[in-house]
C-alpha cells in the first residue's frame, strides 16, 4: 500500500494539459449525466455542416464525434490545451485557434450552424448569438452551482454556495441576447476519489474547486482526507450539471 507521501508526489506528477481524465480510471468515479452529452453532439453535427465547439480544452470530447461537419473549429485560452487541440484535432481538418473564456469569438457574424460547449468556465452569450446563424443552436452541458462543494469544504472549510452558475440564470442570459432556450435539464450526480493521489490530481486540474491550490500549501487537509479514506472507504461528493439548448431565430 502507497504511503500518504508517494500518493501525494504520485497525483503532483502527473499532466494537467487538456481535459483529459482518463488517469483516473480505476482511482476515482464521476457518474455520467442521463442525457449523454458526447452522443448527443455526434448527432446534431450529424445534421449540419459547420461548428464550433467553445472552450474545448485539449478537443477530446469533440474528438469523439465519429464524422466531423465539414467546416469544424474549436478555440481554447490555455496555450497548453490548444497545443493538444491541435495535435489531436488538426489532422482532422478542424481549425484550432485560441481565444479566451470572454475574448471577441475569431469568426464573422453567423458563421457556424451550431455552437457547442462543454463545461464551459464563463459564456460569452453576446459572441455566441453573434457567430450563430439565423436558425442555429447552441448546446451545452455546463457545471451548476455547488458542484464538488465536499471537496471544496474538505480544504477551507465551511462555505456558502455560489448560486451565480445556477441553470435558471443561464437561461435569463440566453434570452437577454435574443435566443430562445428549448431544452433546460439540470442533474446532481455521484463523484468518489479512492485515494488521495486522485484528489490532489483533480485539485489541479480542476482549479476553481480550491483557488490557489498547492500540495505544500494544504499538506494537513490532504492529510485528513487520506486519513478518513484509509478509515472509511472512498470520499464521497457530488457533481451538477445541467443542459442547455437555446436556438437563435
Amino acid at each position: 500500500m502507497d504511503t500518504f507521501e508517494e500518493l501525494i508526489a504520485e497525483g503532483a506528477a502527473v499532466p494537467v494539459e487538456g481535459w483529459d481524465f482518463s488517469w483516473f480510471e480505476g482511482r476515482a468515479t464521476e457518474a455520467r449525466p442521463s442525457w449523454g452529452y458526447a452522443r448527443m453532439i455526434g448527432e446534431r453535427m450529424a445534421t449540419v455542416e459547420s461548428v464550433l465547439d467553445v472552450q474545448t480544452g485539449g478537443g477530446e470530447v469533440l474528438n469523439t464525434v465519429e464524422k466531423l461537419p465539414a467546416r469544424t473549429a474549436a478555440t481554447d485560452g490555455w496555450p497548453p490545451s490548444v497545443a493538444v487541440a491541435r495535435r489531436l484535432l488538426e489532422p482532422r481538418g478542424v481549425e484550432v485557434v485560441q481565444a479566451g473564456n470572454l475574448d471577441p469569438l475569431p469568426f464573422p457574424d453567423a458563421s457556424f450552424e451550431l455552437v457547442v460547449s462543454r463545461h464551459p468556465t464563463e459564456v460569452g452569450w453576446s459572441e455566441i448569438a453573434r457567430v450563430l446563424r439565423p436558425g442555429g443552436t447552441y448546446l451545452s452541458q455546463q457545471v451548476g452551482s455547488g458542484s464538488m462543494h465536499e471537496v471544496s469544504e474538505a480544504f477551507l472549510g465551511p462555505l456558502e454556495i455560489d448560486n451565480s452558475r445556477d441553470p435558471e440564470l443561464a437561461a435569463a442570459d440566453a434570452e437577454q441576447v435574443g435566443l430562445e432556450v428549448v431544452d433546460l435539464r439540470h442533474e446532481s450526480l455521484l463523484a468518489t476519489f479512492d485515494d488521495i493521489a486522485a484528489v490532489v490530481h483533480f485539485l489541479r486540474k480542476v482549479i476553481w474547486i480550491v483557488p490557489g491550490f498547492t500540495v505544500d500549501g494544504y499538506r494537513p487537509q490532504l492529510r485528513a482526507v487520506h486519513d478518513q479514506i484509509r478509515r472509511g472507504g472512498p470520499f464521497v461528493a457530488h457533481t451538477k450539471r445541467f443542459l442547455i439548448e437555446a436556438r437563435k431565430p
